[in-house]
């Protein structure tokens, strides 16, 4: 009898030990009884690992397109569309040369087909209503209905996993001030190739706060901005109470002071508004703006100042339009236009600059109209993760001829109104910003951020690189150098983490590979776009129900919102127009100037 009980030991560790290695698994790094299969990340294509017992899982397949025990036998349809789908960098390349072909296409119909198809491949990865959250690794209706939490895309790594990632790698993940010494610090500012300024960067800051809201009091993984995409909370609070303090209560209009006759935002002792300011700013000279960290640098204050005046000066379009209107509805519709100005602004300028593509973008809500489309959009913790670009930012600031560091740029509330609106937007459309992508191009008054997203990343237990790699139908990297293209950049990071199937998310995404003459390299683009264009086409003024004149206070709200411009948010709200852009202007051109409020 012992002697069976013993075979069958036996047998059970020779099977688990084939599992191991069928699954890319490796013998020493693993204890049979402890072992849990889902470690592995056996199932492919989108399938779902559920595990049974102690060493026992299954994949449901279920919608994959793939059947089989792990789902990777593709169906008959998969195979077709597998064989005529391009490559992701097939398709960048022919959406970013060929002008004369494009020249042709973004005046015919094919535009609004192609952006449809866009739209409805980038959205589809995204899933709506939401799977997971940082609590929970399998489905549950606490993930679907608690707003609270950001959402997952994958579910957080199991915590009786062999290695901080899974199976692969090795048992102590670097440190993570390490880390951003070695890879990610800046040694000499590298400019962005595709011409990005600080216009860019600060857009980018202003606009992503509204829904990227950690709620630390809570904990990882929390959020404070329950609406999960673009409410405007920047401008107008993520409260009704902020929002009461912030307004005016007159015409719709918000609360605001005039220095040297110019529109700018009131003060905290005026509006009893709580911002995030140093005590050596007395509440007197700090400015009460929707954010309340926006008070931080005067790129932040300078948007915030843009939006205020455009906020004000919607409602007195709205107001001699609807003369009975009162101050609620005033101010109800006003914000309805300024969420769609922003959506319109971020497709038609702002995505299509990151994207570099020659297919010229549209927003236009009806081109979802006729397909299955969910218009709802929850923020999902990857997201917020890969969004932290702090490489844009330069050395110093150069403002009107004058060099400003870092010491004299944070917190400073005199730069804005000392050279006004016009000049700081003519200085940061000029000032190139740096390169995301490829690694060393953090500054150090940065760097502590960067150390705080891995340490979160972490704690979130987010699954390896690669497996997001798989979850955006990329293929996973092979080795380090298939990854970084640099030989001593991937022994290093081979030295540290072991296995490429062990690499970090955030880390792995700033020191991917670029793409020639690009901001970043091929997952940046690949994972960002899907979340940022379904979060946009989500939201609710994009819906049938919404997207018609009567949303926006008639036909002229909605042409406000039809004909929105970068350039018109800053020209119709200064007293002169500035050069004004995403991208530096090229070389030996002028910078363009018009006269205040000139026709655009």
């Amino acid at each position: 009898m012992k002697s069976v009980k013993t075979f069958l030991l036996i047998g059970l560790w020779v099977l688990v030990q084939e599992c191991v290695k069928c699954h890319g698994g490796e013998e020493t790094s693993v204890q049979p009884k402890h072992v849990n299969p889902c470690c592995y990340y056996p199932c492919q294509h989108w399938g779902i690992c559920v595990r049974h017992g102690l060493v026992r899982y299954e994949c449901d397949c279920t919608r994959t397109g793939y059947y089989g025990e792990n789902c990777t036998i593709p169906e008959f349809w998969t195979r077709i569309y597998e064989l005529l789908k391009p490559s992701p960098d097939v398709m960048h390349y022919i959406l970013t040369h060929f002008h004369w072909l494009w020249d042709i296409i973004n005046q015919t119909f094919l535009r609004e087909w192609l952006m449809r198809v866009v739209l409805t491949v980038r959205a589809s990865l995204i899933p709506s209503p939401p799977t997971y959250n940082s609590k929970y690794d399998y489905m549950n209706w606490e993930a679907y209905s608690n707003n609270t939490y950001y959402m997952r895309i994958l579910p957080p790594v199991p915590v009786d996993c062999p290695t901080p990632l899974g199976t692969k790698g090795k048992m102590q993940l670097p440190d993570p001030k390490l880390l951003v010494e070695k890879f990610l610090l800046r040694r000499k500012f590298r400019p962005d190739p595709q011409g990005t300024n600080l216009m860019f960067a600060f857009f980018a800051q202003h606009f992503t706060h509204q829904f990227f809201k950690t709620h630390n009091r809570l904990g990882l993984g929390f959020t404070k901005a329950l609406n999960h995409g673009v409410d405007a909370g920047h401008i107008y609070g993520d409260n009704l109470a902020r929002q009461l303090m912030l307004r005016l209560h007159t015409d719709g209009k918000l609360k605001y002071q005039i220095i040297k006759g110019e529109m700018y935002p009131p003060t905290v002792a005026e509006t009893k508004v709580n911002m995030s300011y140093p005590p050596s700013v007395p509440p007197d000279q700090q400015m009460a703006i929707g954010q309340e960290v926006f008070g931080l640098l005067p790129g932040l204050s300078m948007y915030a100042t843009l939006w205020l005046r455009e906020h004000n000066r919607v409602c007195d379009i709205l107001k001699t339009e609807h003369p009975t209107w009162d101050d609620e509805q005033l101010f109800q519709t006003t914000r309805l236009i300024i969420i769609g100005e922003t959506i319109r602004i971020v497709i038609e300028e702002y995505v299509q600059h990151l994207s570099a593509y020659l297919l010229k973008l549209k927003f236009d809500p009806a081109l979802l109209f006729n397909s299955r489309f969910q218009y709802q959009n929850r923020i999902a913790v990857e997201f917020n993760q890969l969004y932290h670009w702090h490489p844009l930012m330069p050395d110093s600031f150069l403002i009107d001829g004058t060099e400003i560091p870092y010491s004299h740029f944070i917190y400073n509330t005199s730069i804005l109104v000392h050279y006004g609106v016009e000049k700081l937007v003519q200085a940061f459309s000029t000032q190139q910003a740096g390169q995301i992508g490829g690694g060393h191009n953090i500054h150090r008054v940065v760097t502590k951020v960067a150390e705080a997203v891995i340490k979160e990343s972490r704690e979130l237990r987010l699954q390896p690189f690669n497996e997001y790699r798989k979850r955006f139908n990329l293929k996973p990297y092979k080795s380090f150098i298939e990854f970084t293209g640099d030989k001593e950049l991937a022994k290093e990071l081979e030295e540290l983490y072991g296995d490429v199937d062990g690499m970090e998310f955030y880390p792995a995404l700033m020191l991917e590979k670029t793409r020639s003459g690009a901001i970043f390299g091929e997952s940046m683009v690949e994972m960002g776009s899907p979340f940022s264009l379904k979060g946009l086409f989500g939201n609710p003024i994009c819906s049938p129900e919404y997207w018609k004149p009567s949303t926006f206070g008639g036909q002229i709200g909605f042409d406000v919102v039809n004909s929105a411009s970068l350039e018109k948010l800053v020209c119709l709200n200064t007293k002169w127009c500035p050069y004004v852009s995403f991208q530096v202007p090229l070389p030996g051109s002028p910078h363009h100037q018009q006269p205040p409020h000139a026709e655009l």
